[in-house]
């Protein structure tokens, strides 16, 4: 009786160690598309000055991390960048991105140093909202 104890707690051991090591390359994998998406992605420059006026919503999601911004438009200029919704791993700095976009009066800015991937995430809500229609 004793053996048969020993070889089903073995074989539970080794079905946990197999369930986790597929846990992992499954992890593994989501991190590298993730990073895949992020490095893909493009920031169209908008020309401001086409922009109405008005208050647009964009949101851009390459699944670890996801932003939804709001952008105000009033007189050919940004003058105001909400963020709604910031999903993000150690990304919260990235925010500040939205500063340089209304101080610079351009989507395509520097990134946060350490929040690259966060700060990419942002712009491109930025860009989408500027491309949707005003509320």
């Amino acid at each position: 009786m004793r053996v048969y104890q020993k070889k089903i707690i073995l074989l539970v051991i080794l079905f946990l160690f197999l369930v986790g090591l597929i846990l992992g390359a499954v992890y593994l994998k989501n991190v590298a598309d993730y990073k895949q998406a992020v490095k893909e992605t493009v920031i169209d420059e908008i020309n401001i000055a086409d922009v109405s006026d008005g208050v647009y919503v964009g949101e851009y999601d390459v699944d670890f991390i996801y932003a939804k911004v709001e952008v105000t438009v009033e007189n050919a200029k940004i003058v105001s960048i909400n963020i709604l919704e910031h999903r993000h791993e150690r990304g919260k700095a990235a925010e500040t991105v939205t500063d340089k976009i209304i101080d610079e009066q351009k989507i395509d800015v520097e990134a946060v140093s350490g929040a690259t991937n966060s700060s990419t995430v942002i712009k491109k809500a930025v860009e989408n909202a500027m491309k949707g229609t005003a509320l």
